[in-house]
């Protein structure tokens, strides 16, 4: 018979035991430690207006970026402890699963597939966005019912081309896919005549019409084909810079819901309310329990601002609407859990 003295004392050790073992598994893995030692983060990005593009001087500058700023600011206090390289579709998956990158912030689209094939991980979708198409006016279309027989660039590498096919198939029409592999291509095809249409991210498409010679040609047709959940994806391996990414994207989000912005957040220092006492760092127990400074989330948002001053600082001269990007307090789909 176990006593309950004697029961007491097991208990206690398999919760010391317990404790141990979940501190050895949130400790930091290889990619952080990688990180740590290289003193920067390296981040894939691509090449769309508004959410990557290097500026005249040669920085970076975008929605995702500042993404990626703002993980450099959560792991060292520094925004610019971070490289950001442009990859193509077709190398940037296998570019993270072989080291190359420590996070891919270009516009990368959740999927099963990506999960188990290929073993990445995904921190929250920073961006809701659907498959669209861009076609010429003078084929006379004006819903994507209609392209029966169209001839339709697509990118290869990426999600568009089975998403495409499945439309097809479940419309029981005819098109000619035409696979180019250089992004920049997909321009020249369109204005060319060389297709009728391309198909990427409508993202995509809405940075790519504002570069054809005469806009007022095109249309963007009003289907979306798909969802297209764009997310930062890390391999698998090390869950604490799974959580720090993670974090991070919550961070820009809980902010905007408690009106906390880069030119007003020195206000919210003095606030009574204890859980932003925790996200700002005034009561330190939160950045304690995760190992960051107290100040982490206070420097991103005082550095990079919240997820709308992002939006709007890249998205918005663009003509981006918010959508579903818009915080759950307002129909939108964004919504952080809570920082305790």
């Amino acid at each position: 018979m176990i006593t309950r003295s004697r029961w007491c004392r097991w208990l206690a050790a398999s919760l010391v035991g317990a404790v141990g073992f979940i501190s050895t598994a949130a400790s930091a893995g290889p990619t952080l430690d990688r990180i740590k030692s290289r003193g920067f983060i390296k981040v894939g990005v691509g090449t769309t207006p508004g959410f990557f593009v290097p500026d005249s001087s040669g920085r970076w500058q975008g929605f995702f970026i500042d993404y990626g700023r703002a993980l450099a600011i959560a792991v060292f206090g520094d925004d610019d402890k971070v490289e950001f390289t442009s990859s193509s579709p077709q190398q940037r998956l296998p570019a993270l699963q072989s080291g190359e990158f420590d996070v891919l912030l270009s516009g990368v689209t959740v999927t099963l597939t990506r999960a188990f094939k290929l073993g990445f991980h995904f921190g929250p979708t920073i961006f809701y966005d659907g498959q669209g198409l861009l076609v010429r006016k003078d084929i006379g279309v004006t819903s994507a019912s209609q392209l029966d027989g169209a001839t339709i660039g697509i990118q290869s590498g990426t999600t568009g081309e089975l998403n495409i096919a499945d439309f097809f198939r479940k419309s029981q029409h005819k098109f000619t896919p035409v696979t180019i592999e250089d992004t920049s291509e997909f321009v020249s095809a369109l204005q060319s005549g060389r297709v009728d249409a391309i198909t990427q991210d409508s993202s995509d498409l809405g940075a790519k019409l504002t570069q054809l010679k005469k806009p007022n040609d095109y249309i963007l047709l009003p289907e979306r084909l798909s969802k297209e959940p764009l997310a930062p994806a890390v391999a698998s391996g090390d869950d604490r810079w799974l959580e720090i990414v993670n974090w991070t994207v919550y961070a820009t989000i809980q902010a905007e819901e408690w009106g906390i912005t880069s030119q007003n957040i020195d206000s919210f220092l003095k606030s009574d309310d204890p859980a932003i006492q925790r996200f700002l760092g005034v009561d330190p127990s939160l950045a304690q329990a995760i190992g960051l400074d107290p100040k982490w989330a206070y420097n991103i948002i005082k550095t990079v601002g919240n997820y709308g001053e992002i939006f709007d600082r890249h998205l918005k001269p663009l003509g981006w609407e918010r959508g579903y990007n818009k915080l759950w307090t307002s129909g939108g789909l964004l919504y952080s859990p809570p920082f305790r």
